[in-house]
Order: structure tokens, then sequence, then C-alpha cells
């Protein structure tokens, strides 16, 4: 069945995630009509199968990696975590997979919620297929916003659709642990899934194409963890990838590398990339191709297409593929969005609140593994790339009082790039346990772009790990 009729909004956000949220929050806040179109659970990925899921499952393994280290207490963690506690907590963290709550903040926030699959017709109009098999037809006086977010990306491996493997999704929403885990690919979802299944007893064998792990941070970091993992009982490898694999009858998947060696394991995950979801979101009808990345400008307007009047928002553009950074954009394009309507003039100056600067100057992202790995800004790889003239500075971490109160053997590394010509640090990685919490204070001086001569006046609390910034400043002036 049709509708005819045409609802009008003021703007229309396509994809309830946390990005599509927040854009309709700060449109609605304003005084814009907005509607939010979900195909499925609103609060998205992060709150069901990413972000929440996988950090509460992280969180039992870390803990007990910690107290296993401290004087007094590890005795009492030897025994096996109890697995169903721990995926207990996990749906606790998932809301068990209902989004009754984050329907009812909508509702609360005054944002109209329309569920179905939304797809673009033309400008600024778009069709919304429900659930019950109707088709709703939208206009929009101002915006569309398409926040749909990004999708595990499986290899073109031959068969890969009988072979029913995992991908995020399944290794954050499992219902017990398999005995035996194979994990493709060296990035984040990769070595934070294999921390935590490697502690909830699978048997994990990581195999990475790359000759390290976390290809795009700082080498020491890659090799903390890789470390940290094989003394936990993983077998990773390196420069290795699956050319095969099958389930046979009985559940298993057989696995053949490109080494030569083979594999039986009982579950495969693919860890192995990203993919916008924009292959049936009618792109090609405003000039787009369906699948592709969706390009924007600083204010999140796709450039493609005339009369600034689409967005995207989130994962889908491919400028900073991190949840938080997509709230951050969302904020930006709230902003744009509501000067556009009451037709201001934008301010796009470095700093000005319509230009979305962050994703490129300092993104922080935090590896929740053992070690955590926190960085900001440039890699010593990028700077090169990119022609920076950079200084590097590096801290052992244990060296700290603090870090000692942490763990008495405690393993890690911090590492800072200054630019030379502007005297700022432009760059900061740091591993080890704990490190996460040192990420902000990194990411406030990258933006902020304070001379490294004012950190000196920043003074860190003793005895907390956070001293590793005066250790930092010390290391560069004494060498």
């Amino acid at each position: 069945m049709t509708t005819d009729n045409i609802r009008t909004y003021d703007v229309i956000v396509i994809g309830a995630g946390p990005v599509g949220e927040n854009v309709a929050d700060r449109t609605t806040a304003a005084g814009l009509s907005t509607v939010l179109v979900e195909s499925e659970l609103v609060g998205g990925d992060c709150s069901y199968w990413a972000c929440e899921p996988s950090k509460a499952l992280l969180r039992p393994a870390l803990l007990r990696a910690d107290a296993a280290h401290v004087p007094g207490i590890d005795p009492a963690v030897k025994n096996p975590l109890d697995v169903e506690a721990v995926l207990a907590h996990r749906d606790r963290m998932s809301a068990d997979w209902s989004d009754d709550g984050q329907v009812e903040w909508v509702k609360s926030a005054g944002i109209e919620l329309l569920r179905g699959h939304g797809r673009l017709t033309g400008e600024r109009e778009v069709s919304v297929e429900t659930p019950d098999g109707d088709t709703v037809r939208l206009r929009a006086r101002h915006a569309v916003a398409v926040c749909t977010g990004s999708r595990a990306d499986l290899p073109p491996l031959p068969g890969i659709e009988a072979l029913k493997p995992w991908t995020g999704r399944e290794a954050t929403s499992a219902r017990k642990a398999p005995r035996r885990l194979a994990v493709v690919g060296a990035g984040v979802v990769g070595v934070e899934m294999a921390t935590a299944w490697q502690t909830l007893g699978s048997r994990v064998t990581l195999l990475a194409r790359e000759e390290g792990l976390l290809p795009r941070m700082e080498p020491f970091a890659g090799e903390l963890v890789t470390e940290r993992l094989r003394e936990a009982g993983a077998d990773v490898r390196f420069d290795v990838s699956v050319v095969a694999a099958e389930r046979a009858g009985d559940g298993e998947v057989r696995i053949t590398l490109s080494d030569g060696d083979e594999l039986v394991a009982d579950e495969i995950l693919f860890a192995t990339g990203r993919a916008p979801r924009s292959e049936d979101i009618g792109l090609d009808t405003v000039g787009l191709v369906p699948g592709d990345w969706m390009a924007t400008d600083d204010s999140l307007t796709v450039t493609a297409v005339p009369g600034d009047w689409l967005y995207a928002v989130g994962d889908v553009n491919r400028r900073a593929l991190f949840t938080h950074q997509g709230k951050y954009q969302a904020r930006i394009a709230g902003a744009v969005i509501v000067a556009r309507a009451r037709g201001e003039r934008l301010e796009t100056g470095r700093w000005a609140p319509h230009s979305g600067t962050a994703d490129t100057d300092a993104v922080p992202g935090v590896v929740f593994t053992d070690p955590e790995i926190a960085s900001v800004g440039l890699t010593v790889r990028e700077a090169e790339r990119t022609g920076r003239d950079v200084e590097v500075v590096d801290y052992e971490i244990g060296h700290l009082a603090g870090a000692l109160q942490y763990r008495p053997d405690y393993r890690g590394k911090a590492r800072i790039l200054i630019d030379r010509d502007r005297q700022v640090v432009v760059g900061a990685t740091f591993a080890g346990p704990g490190v996460g919490e040192l990420l902000y204070s990194a990411t406030v001086a990258i933006t902020g772009e304070v001379p490294v001569e004012r950190l000196w006046h920043a003074v860190p609390a003793f005895p907390t790990i956070s001293e590793v910034w005066l250790r930092l400043l010390e290391t560069r002036r004494d060498s």
C-alpha cells in the first residue's frame, strides 16, 4: 500500500545512530521540525554491536590483567572469568538489543521518529518503506542529512556467503565463546576481539596481512599488544592472508592460508575494514554513485550535489570513522543547517562552529587491549609522508612512580611529535595500562596549539601516569 500524501519537515535525517540523533537534536532544539528515519534499532551500531558491547566484553579482561599484577590481589584472579556473567553484563550494556530507552529520548527531545528504510528520491525528497509495507513520502524545506554509517567490508573470498563468517556484529553479540576462533585483521576490531575472546576462553589465532598489529599507529603500539596477546596464549601470525575457507558439515571452519598452512576453527571473524552503508539509499537519484563514500566539505555538505541541501555526517563520509568524531560532525552539521535555514552567513574560519577541522587536526582514538593504546594527531610515518618537520620525543612510562603503583611490572611507552617550526605538539601516542585517560590532555594540547614552553606550567599530579607529560618535556630538554 502506498500513501500519496507528502509529509513536509524542515529537516530529514536518515539514520538514527548517535550521529543522526545528534543532528536531529541540534536542529530540533533550534526550532526546526525534524524527522528521524531508522530501519533498525534507534541508537545504531555503537549502542548494540560496537562500542558498548565490545567494551563490556573487554573491561573484565583488562581489569583482570591489571589485578593479576598487583601484589596481594593476584592469587584471587587466577581462576577463569565467569563467562556467563560477562556476557550478561554485555547484554545489559546493549540494553538487551531493545531500543525502548533511545526511542523515549527521541520523543522527549521533540523529534519525530519514522521507522523504515529511507531512500532519496530527488532534491530534498525521501521515500520511506515502512515495516508494514507502506511507503511514506517526505520532503525537506531545508536539509536532508545522511547518517547511515558503515558496515563490515568482507573480502572477495569464494564461497564467503556459505561460510557465514563473523563480522564485528557477531563477535560482540555471540551467546558463547567458541572453542577456537580465527581472527582475520590487524586493526582495532581484530585486536580488541582477539583480546576479549582469548580471555573468555577461546583459543585465538590472529592472522595479519601486515608485518605488525595496528599498522596505522606507531609500531611500538602493535609490538606491545602482540607481546601481551602471545603471553595470554593467542597465536599471532604476520604476513599471511586467507586464500580459501569453507564450513564443513560438522560446523568446523577449514582455512587455507597464503603460506600454505591450514587451520581449523569453530568460528572465523573477518575484521578487514569498513564500507559505507550507501548502496541502497537512492544516491543515483541525486547524481551520486550507490555504494560510494559521500565526500563533503568542512561544513559536512556533500560537495558533488548543488544547492547546499544534502549533508553526509559520520562514517558514511569517510572523514574519521569514530563514533565521537561522528557526533562532533553532527554538532557542526546541525549548526550549519540551522544557520542556512535562518539565512545567516556561515563562519567558516579555522575554529568557527561551522567548520569540522578536528577531522584532520586531532582525531583521538583508544584501542582497548592489554595494554591500552591511545593516540591523537600525527604518527612519525604520517609526518614523513606529508613532509612535516617534527621532533620525536619518547619516554618509558614504566619509569614513573604512578605507573609502578598501577602495575609493579608496568610496560608502556609514550611518544609526542613536536612541530619544529611552530613549537607545538602535533601528535601523541601512549601505550600502557590506563593510558586512555591521558588522551584528552593530548587532544587539548594539539587542538589548542599550546606552545611547548607553556606546557611546562601545566603541572601533573604526583604520583599519576599523567606525570609522563613532565618527563617527556624533561627528556626533550636533556637530549
